[in-house]
């Protein structure tokens, strides 16, 4: 199988251009093959197995599933994360995240939380980005395979994440809860119920569910087929559902002047902002993302609160 024959069956489905991308990352994923080596037919000399194992990734891309759930790899501030259908992909707009965190980042030893950590991307990014300024990171998830897939790639990056399970809409029901980390015999470190409410936060970020199940509708398939939905979709009836929690748990554990950054609907990111304002944040604006749309929520707690 050539490099065009697979352009030739993926076009149908993505288009030519979008389908010669996608089969030269595929290619040089799967087989570290540089794009000369490609065109010189380098695919006609692979072994039974690798044969047979690109056979089955193009068959998964004629299925819409995602490039980088077939490759196994997504690539986000540079770095490559792996990725698989428990996680979302991370999208190069969500960078602005880090980038915002990072300079927002000012005080020593700062201690950042991740809300809904999906990968571990941003939260890993963020470590790896202030190693230099000894951040405490911490990120929290509802889904133990996110949690796994988050830790591991926090620990093949080199980055230091504390990760919990945490479900974001309860946030205020468990701020009783004590939580930390105990060792077992043997050394195993085992999570155990956690009280996050004695911490305090510079920054919080978090890029939670936010799309509203009426649009499915006008959704790639590729999307909608494969990604995980409980990462994804909100109730018609309240856009703001995750907002409106994590805004609250902010209000109470941020340090005074502590930032909250929200990646939003860019249909409710104006009454995201508008949120924060009313549950109390000094300041509450919104940010294009790189695609020039209103995605970014940044909000600062007073400092006399």
């Amino acid at each position: 199988m050539t490099y065009h024959d697979i352009c030739q069956r993926l076009t149908p489905l993505y288009g030519p251009q979008e389908a010669k991308a996608m089969t030269r990352m595929l290619l040089e994923d799967l087989f570290s093959l540089s794009f000369a080596d490609i065109l010189c037919g380098a695919t006609e000399h692979l072994s039974d197995a690798d044969t047979l194992r690109l056979q089955q990734s193009v068959a998964r891309l004629l299925d819409a599933e995602p490039l980088q759930y077939v490759t196994g790899t997504a690539f986000f501030c540079g770095h490559p994360f792996h990725v698989a259908p428990g996680v979302l992909i991370p999208r190069p707009e969500t960078e602005w995240m880090v980038d915002t965190a990072v300079g927002l980042a000012t005080a020593s030893a700062p201690r950042i939380l991740d809300i809904g950590t999906g990968s571990g991307c941003i939260a890993t990014s963020i470590s790896l980005a202030l190693a230099d300024k000894h951040c405490y990171t911490e990120a929290w998830d509802i889904s133990e395979d996110a949690l796994r897939i988050a830790a591991d790639n926090a620990e093949r990056l080199g980055a230091e994440v504390k990760f919990r399970r945490r479900d974001a809409l309860r946030l205020e029901e468990e701020k009783s809860e004590e939580m930390r980390l105990e060792k077992e015999q043997g050394g195993a470190e085992v999570l155990i119920a956690d009280n996050a409410s004695t911490a305090s936060w510079d920054i919080i970020v978090s890029n939670p569910p936010y799309i509203c199940n009426r649009e499915a509708a006008d959704m790639h398939a590729n999307v909608l087929r494969h990604e995980p939905h409980l990462a994804l979709f909100v109730p018609d009836t309240d856009p703001l559902l995750f907002y409106r929690a994590i805004a609250r748990y902010a209000m109470r554990s941020l340090r005074k002047g502590g930032w909250l950054l929200f990646e939003c609907n860019t249909l409710y990111a104006h009454d995201t902002a508008q949120m924060a304002l009313d549950m109390g944040f000094a300041t509450s604006v919104v940010e294009d993302d790189c695609f020039g749309k209103p995605r970014f929520v940044k909000a600062q707690k007073k400092n006399n609160m």
